[in-house]
């Protein structure tokens, strides 16, 4: 067999009556049957498949894996979903050329094989590498999907929000509003759970920001009421309406951290750390 026809022939289904039968236990016809129906109903099954092949859903990847709140942030793990999808591409990619090389490998060996076991033996190693070659192909496919998606995401959050130039310090002014967001959603799951109040941990992550936690288990309360004043209206409390809750409480509390940071000898912003600066000039009062 040339090594031409070897690389143009494809691999066959090897769950198929022709090549599970011999294998199976003898006097034992439905499994005949059984075979049959799998091959019959295979194809159908291998287009429905094609849909996956990809670790999440594009429902779970803007629900799930990316859960921020803010801008910049969000930006930030919509990249990491990039690279690690090119890192898993790449590695495809490496391990693809690498059956290749030992399928020419394989192929040469076969020309020159005489030995009948010794030929049997490199037709098999030839078929194990097509075969594998073959299903790396819906991982890849889908891994391209995935990039796709994530490319186009960065595109949606850098229209929506106008950031398409944006710098490190941009990132790193978003910070406050960023964690400050994160400790209020985690709190206020805690509370719903407590009987309104903010639980230890987010008490301590308040503190680390600069807030103090009284005021923000007023807030808690006040938040609470007008929550339920809705419910005994008829009405019912929107996530919309959470939303702005919380980004209110983040602006008005975005200042704290950088407060607490200078109290203790710090600073939040140091610009000459900082790469990709636009021409906006930034300072730790803004």
């Amino acid at each position: 067999m040339s090594n031409k026809n070897l690389q143009k022939e494809k691999p066959h289904e090897i769950v198929s009556k022709d090549t599970i039968l011999p294998f199976l236990p003898e006097g034992k016809p439905e499994y005949g049957a059984m075979l049959v129906n799998i091959a019959n109903n295979m194809p159908a099954i291998r287009q429905s498949s094609s849909n996956f092949y990809k670790s999440h859903s594009q429902f779970m990847g803007v629900t799930v894996d990316v859960t921020t709140l803010t801008p910049l942030r969000s930006i930030k793990q919509v990249l990491a979903e990039i690279d690690s999808t090119k890192s898993a591409l790449t590695s495809a990619y490496l391990n693809t050329k690498k059956s290749a090389l030992k399928l020419e490998k394989c192929e040469a060996k076969l020309e020159n094989a005489t030995d009948e076991l010794e030929r049997t033996e490199i037709l098999l190693k030839i078929e194990k590498l097509q075969i594998g070659m073959s299903q790396a192909k819906e991982y890849v496919a889908g891994a391209v999907r995935k990039l796709n998606f994530f490319v186009n995401q960065y595109n949606n959050l850098t229209a929506k929000f106008d950031v398409k130039n944006f710098s490190e310090a941009d990132y790193e002014k978003e910070e406050a509003k960023y964690h400050i967001l994160t400790a209020l959603k985690q709190a206020l799951i805690a509370a719903r759970s407590r009987g309104g109040q903010i639980d230890e941990g987010n008490h301590i992550y308040f503190f680390e920001l600069g807030v103090n936690g009284a005021q923000v288990q007023l807030e808690f309360d006040a938040y609470f009421h007008t929550e339920i004043e809705l419910l005994k209206e008829g009405k019912a409390p929107t996530h919309e309406m959470t939303l702005q809750w919380m980004e209110a409480l983040a602006d008005k509390w975005k200042d704290c951290p950088s407060e607490f940071a200078k109290r203790r000898g710090f600073s939040v912003l140091d610009l000459e750390s900082c790469i990709n600066l636009n021409e906006i000039e930034f300072s730790e009062s803004d």
